[in-house]
């Protein structure tokens, strides 16, 4: 159940960068989502383009993976905002679309991930982050379904359920322990502030949801197994791409080489 989690007892770099970036995005959701509760659609359009200035910059002292990554999870994620959110109505931004910073965010909450999923700290205590996060996801999950809340979370629990896979049969642990501290704490200040809703009801089966679902971090874990699977896929792609551009390059002076002999 553990086999791709760290051994024990191994010494791990702590790098400055990993948790300057992590810190960095926890700030900026705090502000951003708290000044969006309040904010024009202008000021959604402007906090979008420092979002992608943001990270942008980030970006980087990245290496080429990363970068494909974070493509990868802003495109998927985009795409999701928009079904989820758009079509389906499973949860609602006040001006019932998808804020510019949005996308950009995706960006930073995934980039976030990985910073902490590589980290000395994450590397060296993935075993006792791991006991933590599931007792207090746990907890939560059992509260929802307790009856204590009006609303009830029934999706909470099913989406708690797929978490604990994505943590304990996915192949990259860490990063979805790492998506839990970042998208709980974006969930639980978003909704707080009145930035989105997620409905009573979500569409499809019409089973009672929370505001937010306890086990929301399993939708983010998606876009990060799409976002790692995705980019070897995409990379050597275009490095295919680039080798026949090449061949056809060099197939083309050649001839016209022959040509003007």
């Amino acid at each position: 159940m553990l086999r791709y989690f760290p051994e024990n007892n191994t010494a791990y770099v702590h790098r400055k960068r990993d948790y300057l970036i992590a810190v960095f995005t926890f700030i900026c959701v705090a502000i951003s989502l708290n000044v969006d509760a309040n904010a024009s659609l202008e000021m959604q359009n402007f906090m979008g383009i420092i979002a992608w200035i943001f990270l942008v910059g980030l970006l980087v002292g990245e290496n080429k993976d990363v970068r494909t990554q974070v493509i990868i999870a802003v495109a998927f994620a985009t795409i999701g905002e928009h079904f989820a959110s758009i079509y389906m109505g499973g949860y609602i931004y006040r001006f019932e679309n998808v804020p510019a910073y949005v996308p950009p965010g995706h960006g930073m909450v995934y980039l976030t991930a990985i910073a902490l999923s590589r980290s000395g700290l994450f590397l060296k205590n993935s075993r006792k982050i791991a006991t933590f996060v599931v007792i207090v996801c746990g907890i939560w999950t059992a509260w929802g379904i307790s009856g204590i809340p009006e609303q009830g979370d029934a999706v909470g629990a099913i989406l708690f359920c797929v978490f604990l896979i994505y943590l304990f049969k996915g192949r990259s642990p860490l990063v979805y322990l790492a998506a839990f501290f970042i998208t709980t704490w974006l969930e639980l200040i978003g909704t707080a502030a009145g930035t989105w809703r997620w409905v009573e009801l979500e569409p499809i089966f019409g089973l009672p949801q929370g505001n937010p679902p306890s086990g929301v971090a399993a939708w983010y874990c998606l876009v990060d197994a799409v976002a790692i699977s995705g980019a070897p896929i995409l990379l050597k792609w275009i490095s295919r791409s680039n080798d026949w551009i090449t061949r056809k390059s060099e197939k083309e002076i050649s001839q016209e080489t022959t040509e003007n002999k």
